[in-house]
């Protein structure tokens, strides 16, 4: 196999790394032509929808990988630079093969790197985007000539975009809106939507700025003063943050009170739907308070392994109403199966449309529950041995494990999720309890485990 890329690049959901160090135009260009070739071969298609987001290196990558895909054969759909969602949307309506998008997330304007989707908008799982990556990492590619070359035609992404949420989504009060794009890709059309659709947005930060100059393009609530004090100072009645891309929103509520992607998911599932039946998909980090306040209102609850690939797969499978990831992705598949962002602050909109309540009063009736992450140094020639050894001891020792992503333990008291990173030389431990002295002992007495088992394969 001829590698001259690093393989660290190609992670379980995209492909990532800092430009002109990482990841190059030219890399790009092979890239373009393993989509190709994976589309053509593995698919069965020929035609790929792709865009990028603001960040200044994302002009010279995507036309990079526009030329290896055309010459490959496939055919383009180039939506230009967008917001994630409106790319996914025009992929999803012309019915692609295959859906890209150019874009390093939340991550600083130094990285960048590319997303696949299947036509739906559901995310490329691992094994499909693996071969992707076999295929650059081995250049074999199919390089057509002349005459079969495939055809690259820029379309207009925005109007039917705009129009389908402008049909979805109609208010009878007045909501103001404190609408924080961060500069980056949600810049390109949140602001416009957000005013056709009539909310009244108070702007933060919605300049295009591909070097995310004002806020950092990670929406974590360190990030958010600006947001949170034009919420309070305007009598706003919630307020909105969105990471680089657009795939994530943080909501904020009318006190400034930053909401988890937890709470945001129990109001949407409470308020936000006339029926209360189906899947709610979350993962094993999420919060036992979801479980408690929706599986009531006759929602099924499925826990599933952290990612948001695995959340869209899974909604797809179970036809879920919702779903739920702890780092804030969020899908509402009654629009669509992709994590556009925009529809929930436009859903939480909806709810209060519907309701005599503010945001913070459907806020404070959720109960919260003290929550604690830690992350243990552990070699990454052995970090995965470790948790797999802590899957057999817990299995043994309590009566609810949960061994579909590291593992996961339900006590009466609280949970403890316990995963190894996929990245970084770390094993994370996730702890949630009903009190602040139950957090603190099973923090000490499952990190002690860990120690413990650390210690012994090192030793073995």
């Amino acid at each position: 196999m001829k590698i001259d890329a690093p393989e660290h690049i190609f992670r379980a959901y995209d492909i990532r790394g800092v430009y002109n160090k990482d990841i190059s135009p030219d890399l790009f260009h092979r890239i373009g032509l393993a989509a190709g070739c994976y589309v053509k071969k593995v698919i069965g298609g020929r035609h790929i929808a792709v865009g990028n987001d603001i960040r200044a290196s994302s002009p010279p990558l995507v036309h990079s990988f526009i030329s290896g895909v055309s010459a490959s054969g496939v055919n383009i759909v180039y939506t230009g630079t967008t917001a994630f969602g409106q790319t996914l949307f025009k992929g999803w309506e012309l019915k692609q093969d295959l859906i890209a998008f150019v874009t390093a997330s939340h991550l600083p304007p130094e990285w960048n790197g590319i997303k696949f989707y299947y036509g739906d908008g559901v995310g490329l799982p691992e094994e499909e985007l693996m071969q992707i990556r076999d295929i650059t990492l081995s250049h074999s590619f199919d390089v057509v000539g002349w005459d079969e070359v495939g055809v690259v035609k820029s379309i207009d992404s925005k109007a039917s975009y705009k129009n389908f949420l402008k049909s979805r989504f109609t208010f009878k009060k007045k909501l103001r809106v404190a609408l924080d794009c961060g500069g980056a890709s949600m810049t390109l059309s949140a602001p416009e939507i957000f005013d056709i659709i009539g909310l009244d947005t108070m702007h933060v930060f919605c300049e295009p700025d591909p070097l995310f100059s004002d806020r950092p393009s990670d929406p974590k609530p360190k990030n958010l003063t600006t947001l949170v004090e034009t919420v309070k100072n305007n009598n706003c009645d919630f307020g909105v943050a969105f990471d680089g891309d657009g795939d994530r929103a943080v909501i904020v509520d009318n006190h400034g009170k930053i909401l988890s992607a937890d709470e945001t998911g129990i109001i949407l599932g409470k308020y936000g739907f006339t029926e209360k039946k189906g899947t709610i998909i979350v993962n094993v980090e999420c919060s036992k308070a979801i479980k408690e306040q929706l599986e009531p209102l006759g929602f099924k609850l499925k826990q599933i392994k952290v990612g948001h690939t695995f959340l869209t797969l899974e909604a797809k499978r179970e036809k879920s109403p919702l779903g739920i990831e702890s780092s804030g992705h969020l899908i509402l598949p009654e629009y669509f199966l992709f994590d556009d962002a925009i529809v929930v602050p436009l859903k939480m909109a909806e709810v209060l449309d519907n309701t005599e309540k503010t945001l913070g009063e459907l806020a404070a009736e959720i109960p919260t529950y003290p929550i604690r992450k830690e992350e243990i140094d552990c070699s990454d020639l052995i970090k995965f041995e470790v948790v797999e050894r802590l899957k057999t001891e817990f299995s043994r020792e309590f009566e609810n494990v949960n061994t579909m992503d590291g593992v996961r333990v339900e006590l009466n008291d609280g949970w403890v999720l316990i995963r190894p990173s996929n990245t970084s030389p770390i094993i994370r431990l996730t702890v949630e309890a009903n009190d602040e002295n139950v957090l603190r002992q099973l923090t000490t007495q499952f990190m002690e485990r860990v120690t413990e088992v650390i210690e012994n394969v090192k030793g073995k």
